[in-house]
């Protein structure tokens, strides 16, 4: 059983979870985790493993089912956003495990830290996101920097997981630099620490002024939008009502139609660039967006716009 645990307060642990853990004759996890869930360890084995041996956890787990012990393999979070399934899989895939074999293997969720410091610093996610590790131990700068890069560019909230450790502290620097790039130095940023821990911290801050404050392992910083903003203690990313609705009043601008894309959603930004009269170079400029994309939707033909259905004011977002 691949047991996500959540934040790490009992509070916060699933059902599912604590019932895994109870059904255990084996539990094995990192030394902290471990630490998380002690009072709901007693009479069972508990195999405590330091942070750079996820492999070697997999590998106990493994030898433990194939003994017919009933396992549960904890991690932080959720087990499949930066957890122990994929290692688990890995390992079981290299020993040629498949899902009909005698071992069965339950992924048992939990919210993962970019849901939990979201929850404690007010809406940030309500628009798209991503999440990018910083910790280069296992992939390389190169590829992480043009994570950075893209989702900089491409607007994104982004969550920044394993920012800074002892040993690893340029990183957070170099991220910094590449958002600087694309981003306001005002932008809004929030760091969260120990999440629903005792240790709990929570910081607001910028763009500009981030690699000033507080920042380790057990740190998740949140990088807003061109839109979020900061507001009675709250950051909060706007979904978009506004470009669309009153807010007030809740009718929809000229121009719009509640159910139907925005004049500015894909099918008006078609009819718009066809009837510009610009060329593909320039439109590309001007939408920040490549050359040949924008060139092979001028080569196309329009399409008549989609009559409004029922269901499509239903639409989420609508």
């Amino acid at each position: 059983m691949l047991v996500g645990l959540g934040p790490g307060s009992h509070a916060h642990l699933s059902a599912r979870a604590r019932a895994a853990i109870a059904e255990a004759d084996t539990v094995i996890g990192y030394v902290t985790y471990i630490r998380l869930v002690a009072d709901l360890l007693e009479g069972k084995e508990v195999i405590r493993k330091s942070m750079t041996e996820e492999l070697d956890r997999a590998v106990e787990a493994f030898e433990r089912a194939r003994q017919g012990k009933r396992v549960a393999l904890i991690s932080s979070g959720d087990a499949g956003v930066y957890g122990m399934a994929g290692p688990t899989f890995e390992v079981l895939f290299q020993a040629g495990w498949t899902p009909e074999s005698d071992i069965e293997v339950e992924i048992i969720p939990g919210a993962s830290a970019i849901n939990t410091c979201a929850a404690l610093v007010g809406a940030p996610l309500t628009h798209d996101f991503c999440a990018i590790s910083l910790s280069d131990l296992l992939t390389p700068w190169p590829v992480i920097a043009r994570r950075l890069e893209a989702v900089a560019f491409s607007d994104f909230v982004v969550a920044l997981y394993n920012p800074k450790s002892g040993r690893r502290t340029r990183q957070i620097v170099e991220a910094r630099r590449l958002f600087l790039r694309h981003r306001s130095p005002d932008t809004p940023v929030a760091i969260v620490k120990s999440a629903y821990r005792p240790k709990q911290r929570i910081e607001f801050t910028t763009l500009e002024k981030m690699t000033e404050c507080d920042i380790g392992m057990l740190s998740t910083v949140l990088i807003g939008n061109s839109s979020t903003f900061i507001r009675h203690g709250l950051m909060v990313t706007p979904r978009g009502y506004a470009n669309k609705y009153d807010v007030d009043s809740g009718t929809a601008h000229e121009g719009e139609k509640p159910g139907r894309s925005l004049s500015s959603g894909l099918t008006g930004w078609l009819a718009g660039i066809h009837a510009s009269g610009l060329g593909a170079a320039e439109l590309a400029r001007i939408h920040r967006l490549p050359e040949d994309y924008i060139a092979a939707l001028l080569a196309e033909p329009l399409e008549s716009p989609e009559p409004l259905s029922e269901a499509a004011g239903e639409e989420a977002g609508a």
